[in-house]
């Protein structure tokens, strides 16, 4: 029996592709939830009188019906009583495949079948953007629309614990002091749903470290093709431990003791398996923005805090609440919105929102009271954004650009 199916922000988008003649595509990293949205759309087009079949490519019977060709799996289909799928008139039935990237060549499978069953719909999940690409050929140019998967944002969280908040309205003092202790548990223990949902902070820990040693350190060592397992694992804990901070390459081969190249490749798998994020300069000449240092962020500031510290932490800290404050930026704008700012002389912006040609900076402090200007009025000055945020969690709010995290 399925635990209860909470709405994801996201589906409300997916929705809107729902009867399109192009492939969906979910992707992100395992266990974020992308199962949960499979099974939401399922529950949502039964809803509506929708013919579904759910297939889930982790039970290899299904693997090998779906590795064998579209005939099969069209066979496979009339099996199980889906007996329109004979007619090949309209869109007869919605299948919903998870992790489409088991299949042997998933690019062919999906492009005979929206090729020449257009009364089927599919709807796929896979992990991460590295096996997908690997997988996924030009062929599907044209015939996907494609969905990132992340962690819960905050807005989520607070609906998967059912706790009721407007936004519209101004808290009170009793209000106010329960979302900044959520917050907290957030930037803590992450937005892995599993982890969430879990009340007691031991178990929220053993299942954080289950993903760690089942999907980071496996998943990705295998990937990667890695060699050396204890040096891969002391690059994961140093860069767990610069989460927020400029990435120096040289500094990092040197530490871990692997040369430069692997670094690079380790750092691109990471990347496309949806663990760390490497965060750009915002310059307006895109050439020199190329050539300038980025920012290592991990998506998941549970996962962070653990692969850096070991276990969790009682009272948050600096970096971990940056990590959070950048994880929901990513969740609620895009990966490709978010930048940092730097100068020569080292003033500095925690991010640089670039969205819809509008630039919007927002520095992230712990404590309100550890803002200084100096960086955000020279920006001000040189960029002229329409407004600028700091949010924290404690001290005085002090004017309009003053806000918490929930409020960006």
């Amino acid at each position: 029996m399925r635990n209860k199916i909470y709405k994801r922000i996201v589906t409300d988008e997916i929705v809107k592709y729902i009867e399109d003649d192009n492939i969906i595509v979910l992707h992100g990293a395992r266990q974020v939830g992308k199962t949960h949205i499979l099974y939401y759309l399922d529950q949502f087009l039964k809803k509506q009188g929708k013919d579904t079949y759910y297939i889930d490519l982790e039970d290899r019977r299904y693997t090998q019906i779906l590795n064998a060709g579209v005939d099969q799996f069209i066979n496979l289909l009339r099996e199980e009583g889906k007996k329109t799928v004979q007619n090949g008139i309209g869109k007869s039935i919605f299948v919903l495949i998870d992790e489409i990237q088991y299949l042997d060549d998933p690019s062919s499978f999906l492009k005979l079948t929206v090729d020449h069953h257009k009364e089927i719909k599919l709807i796929v999940s896979g992990s991460s953007t590295f096996e997908i690409k690997s997988k996924f050929k030009d062929t599907l140019a044209g015939r996907t629309v494609n969905f990132e998967i992340f962690g819960l944002s905050f807005d989520e969280v607070l609906t998967f614990k059912d706790y009721y908040f407007d936004k519209q309205q101004a808290p009170t003092v009793k209000k106010l002091g329960e979302l900044i202790g959520l917050f907290k548990e957030y930037a803590l223990y992450g937005g892995y749903p599993k982890v969430v949902l879990t009340r007691e902070v031991e178990k929220k820990e053993k299942y954080l470290q289950q993903i760690i040693d089942t999907y980071v350190r496996k998943d990705v060592r295998d990937l990667a093709n890695v060699k050396d397992i204890a040096k891969f694992n002391k690059l994961l804990e140093t860069l767990a431990a610069q989460s927020g901070n400029l990435l120096n390459i040289t500094e990092l081969a040197n530490t871990c003791q692997i040369s430069k190249q692997t670094i690079e490749n380790y750092l691109f798998i990471l990347e496309n398996t949806y663990i760390i994020k490497l965060v750009r300069p915002f310059h307006r000449n895109i050439r020199s923005e190329l050539f300038k240092t980025p920012k290592v962020y991990f998506y998941d500031s549970g996962l962070m805090q653990l692969l850096w510290l070991k276990n969790f932490q009682k009272e948050i800290i600096g970096n971990v609440f940056e990590t959070a404050i950048f994880s929901e930026l990513i969740k609620k704008h895009s990966k490709e919105a978010v930048y940092y700012w730097r100068t020569m002389d080292k003033k500095e912006i925690d991010f640089i929102l670039n969205s819809k040609n509008q630039l919007f900076p927002i520095e992230a402090k712990l404590n309100f009271e550890r803002f200084s200007p100096t960086a955000i009025n020279y920006f001000n000055d040189e960029y002229q954004p329409s407004d600028y945020k700091v949010t924290g969690l404690f001290g005085e709010s002090k004017n309009k650009h003053y806000t918490y995290p929930w409020m960006l």
